[in-house]
């Protein structure tokens, strides 16, 4: 018979604590045809504000299983120094935490009890995930397989003439790291956003923690910002597909599906290519 610990290491686990920072946690779903052989690629899904980290965990269920994959949702909580803050994870770095390094420590964690290949994984972010997945692509672009953008309210452009966190002046000062630019050509990227994402009232809020004047001359709904964003990346020669969800407004769950399937060409792309050691 196997224990308890084994059981719940297939399938969806138990929300655990981080081991770098006990107030960060995560969960995943491990199909349950994995082998402790098996290195699975990983799939990595950033919440948003919401942290609905197992949300998204769940409706990835059968995504995993069909394609043979491990799904990683870590959970950055709300009000980790200030009980009123929503926003920290954001823009990577909040009151001494590196959101970036937690989350690579994570993934170490995770490599250490399952059976993943870690060292380049596929990351999506809605929202306020799409916010830190494209930070974080710019930080790690050597880390990441494939990274898909979803809808951010708030854009970091590759521009050094804007200031962090609009632009990337003053990114090395900042980060202890220049921006690699031939890393980032390499990493395919997805920028997804729903065709009745409108709305405004959260991203053109003047006098909250998260805005900085000038956010506004990059459009007043996500769809107009995520196109600003399309049109920089373009520039700088990165390898951009932009979908466009019929019908969906603001909604992570509406989109998981053409995520799914931009993933799933990925993965079949990197199946092809040679192994890489152990």
């Amino acid at each position: 018979m196997a224990n308890t610990s084994t059981v719940y290491q297939r399938g969806k686990t138990p929300i655990f604590a981080s081991q770098v920072d006990p107030r960060l946690h995560y969960c995943l779903y491990v199909p349950q045809r994995l082998t402790n052989d098996d290195r699975a690629p990983l799939v990595v899904v950033q919440h948003g504000t919401a942290r609905s980290a197992a949300t998204y965990r769940n409706q990835l269920e059968e995504f995993a299983e069909e394609q043979g994959v491990v799904v990683l949702t870590p959970i950055f909580p709300a009000g980790l120094v200030d009980p009123d803050d929503l926003h920290n994870f954001k823009f990577i770095e909040y009151q001494g935490i590196r959101f970036d390094r937690m989350l690579l420590a994570i993934v170490d964690e995770v490599a250490d009890r399952f059976p993943v290949a870690a060292e380049r994984f596929y990351l999506h972010g809605f929202s306020g995930g799409g916010q830190f997945t494209h930070r974080f692509l710019y930080l790690h672009p050597e880390r990441l397989a494939a990274a898909s953008i979803g809808a951010p309210g708030r854009i970091t452009q590759l521009d050094d003439t804007l200031p962090w966190w609009l632009g990337t002046k003053g990114f090395e000062e900042k980060f202890g790291q220049p921006i690699d630019f031939d890393a980032l050509r390499r990493v395919p990227i997805q920028l997804v956003v729903g065709s009745e994402d409108v709305e405004s009232w959260e991203i053109m809020n003047p006098g909250e923690s998260n805005w900085m004047d000038g956010a506004e001359l990059t459009g007043t709904t996500r769809i107009e910002r995520l196109r600003t964003l399309e049109r920089n990346y373009r520039s700088h020669g990165l390898d951009i597909t932009f979908d466009m969800v019929e019908g969906a407004a603001h909604s992570g769950r509406k989109i998981l599906p053409t995520v799914e399937r931009f993933f799933a060409d990925q993965l079949k792309i990197r199946a092809q290519e040679p192994a890489s050691p152990r």
